[in-house]
């Protein structure tokens, strides 16, 4: 199979038109990688007032852990004290970011779930009937989908965000990941490209999965003996960009893995991003839409979201760089004003909002595209890019960044 290997990424590259990180991102380790070249945990901060992170557990130790809860509660109410539940705090004003780790973490702050207070005794039941079932799934060693957990009981949960966030809350409380509940979402994230596995016994080959690639499954667990040849990730917010890319088989020009969230990305996708990246070794590279949005999207591959910051160690892939679609790229390829769009005013405050955003200030040449957009008021989609022909991205955009180490 004939390649044209990414030269860009050995040398350390300028980093383009952003002057940034370049092709510093290689095969090294990412920020926050200790002696040795193991990564940094919160536990090795030693940080005040954060909360301790996650887990992975197996089923039988998770359900272990939630009959010892159950059993304290029976504790209390035998001795005539009713029960409450201890729920570590997600709301947005308990998380932090953490440089060393290029992520979120949860702080330490805690809610009470009392069955005997009028406030909380709804939560405190659905609390102790999500436990339940998902008890029942760990002890029979089988999964099930959000959706049928919230079909269990429907006359408890008055819609389906009630059960997920419960889910969340429990898994704070057992000091596990999510996964580790045997509750998973629907399939969402696709990848295609350079990569084989085995998926619960079954041998897959990313490059022979037609134009649409391989569902990412929700038992991330069950994916094993993952190989490649591939120079580098290449992540993709939308589908439809993916799916060009994907019938061009840019990853045989370009020795690449490609993987899609289909715009906000679903845990599995997060995960198994992860697994590729530290087993492989290889660099991330984000193709997103130039706007304050398509940099949000980034930011929960790179940092993790608030709602699921207690499993951020996970879930999080650091030092992930950005290729394009960058602002200056609007002039740097000659984007006609007509292909642009005008931010709205809730692009705009989202923007600033960026701009205050850890994440993004340390790296000042993030900063100067998302202060070019800002100013300009101007953001572009990925597609903007088919104003020049449908295969522009695959055959000169994308070429043309990845030679020259225009990513930053």
């Amino acid at each position: 199979m004939e390649v044209a290997p990414v030269h860009a990424f050995g040398g350390g590259g300028g980093g383009g038109g952003g002057g940034g990180g370049g092709g510093g991102g290689g095969r090294g380790g990412p920020p926050g990688t200790g002696s040795g070249g193991r990564e940094l945990t919160l536990a090795d901060l030693n940080l005040p007032n954060v909360t301790k992170e996650v887990r992975e557990l197996a089923p039988a130790d998770a359900a272990l852990i939630i009959e010892g809860i159950f059993a304290d509660v029976v504790t209390t109410i035998l001795a005539g004290n009713g029960f409450s539940y201890t729920v570590p705090d997600r709301s947005a004003a308990n998380h932090m970011y953490v440089e060393a780790l290029d992520r979120i973490v949860l702080k330490d702050r805690v809610s009470q779930r009392t069955f005997a207070n009028a406030s909380t005794v709804r939560k405190a039941v659905i609390t102790t009937r999500v436990m339940q079932l998902v008890h029942q799934l760990l002890r029979k060693n089988i999964h099930t989908s959000k959706r049928d957990l919230f079909y269990a009981d429907p006359n408890l949960f008055t819609a389906q965000e009630e059960s997920d966030a419960v889910l969340n809350d429990i898994a704070c409380l057992v000091g596990c990941t999510r996964t580790s509940l045997a509750v998973v979402a629907s399939d969402k994230g696709v990848v295609i490209g350079r990569v084989s596995f085995q998926e619960a016994g079954d041998y897959i080959d990313c490059t022979k999965m037609g134009v649409g690639g391989k569902a990412i499954p929700p038992y991330i667990d069950q994916i094993t003996e993952i190989e490649s040849d591939a120079e580098f990730i290449l992540l993709v917010e939308k589908n439809a960009a993916f799916t060009r890319l994907s019938e061009d088989r840019f990853y045989n020009k370009y020795p690449c893995i490609m993987v899609t969230g289909k715009g906000q990305p679903d845990v599995a996708t997060r995960l198994f991003l992860r697994r590729l990246r530290d087993q492989l070794h290889i660099p991330v590279l984000g193709l997103v839409d130039a706007d304050p949005y398509g940099l949000k999207i980034l930011s929960v591959y790179m940092s993790g979201s608030k709602s699921m910051s207690y499993d951020s160690a996970n879930l999080t892939t650091p030092d992930i760089k950005w290729l394009g679609v960058r602002p200056s790229d609007l002039e740097k390829f000659n984007i006609p004003e007509q292909c642009r769009l005008p931010m709205t005013a809730s692009d705009i405050e989202t923007g600033k909002a960026l701009l205050k955003e850890e994440f993004i200030t340390k790296n000042p040449a993030w900063v100067a595209e998302l202060e070019t957009m800002v100013n300009t008021k101007e953001k572009a989609e990925i597609q903007v890019l088919t104003h020049f022909g449908f295969q522009f991205i695959t055959e000169v955009y994308l070429p043309q960044k990845l030679q020259a180490g225009d990513w930053i």
